[in-house]
């Protein structure tokens, strides 16, 4: 499962692993990225308000199986 995300609304950032290789984006209105195959990732709302945001899946999302929990990157 490939995944195209473009952030509409807000302010926030985006965790995303894969294999050995980590990164965080800062997101806002007008950015997008891709959750390729295979990766972890975790997003947070950095403002005061919402972050809203579509997300695009390539092939059609399958249902509750294809996902499963990662530990939290960040501290709640």
């Amino acid at each position: 499962m490939e995944e195209i995300w473009y952030f509409t609304k807000g302010n926030g950032e985006v965790w995303r692993k894969k294999e050995s290789h980590k990164t965080v984006d800062k997101v806002h209105p007008g950015v997008s990225l891709t959750i390729p195959l295979g990766t972890h990732f975790q997003f947070k709302n950095t403002g005061k308000s919402p972050l809203e945001f579509i997300i695009i899946t390539m092939p059609p999302w399958p249902g509750e199986n294809e996902a499963f929990t990662v530990n939290n990157y960040w501290e709640t």
